[in-house]
């Protein structure tokens, strides 16, 4: 019975997150680098460079982690 339960709650928290996360598809598109004479295009390009950045600091950081346990346990 218990497992019942806890099937049943894990399905009900998954379809409200499915309903929650299926907002407007514009409220995803937090800037607009489509209008003309407003700048916007720079921003966004700034955006997606720190957001390049952040995910590339993050792989090294992970893989240097990695590395580091290996060392220890070969020890």
């Amino acid at each position: 019975m218990r497992r019942f339960r806890t099937l049943l709650a894990g399905i009900l928290i998954g379809v409200v997150a499915l309903a929650v996360s299926a907002g407007p598809a514009g409220a995803q598109q937090l800037v607009d680098a489509g209008k003309e004479g407003d700048g916007s295009g720079g921003l966004a390009f700034v955006l997606f460079a720190l957001m390049a950045i952040l995910i590339g600091a993050a792989l090294f950081y992970m893989d240097r982690i990695r590395r580091r346990r290996g060392e220890e346990a070969d020890e």
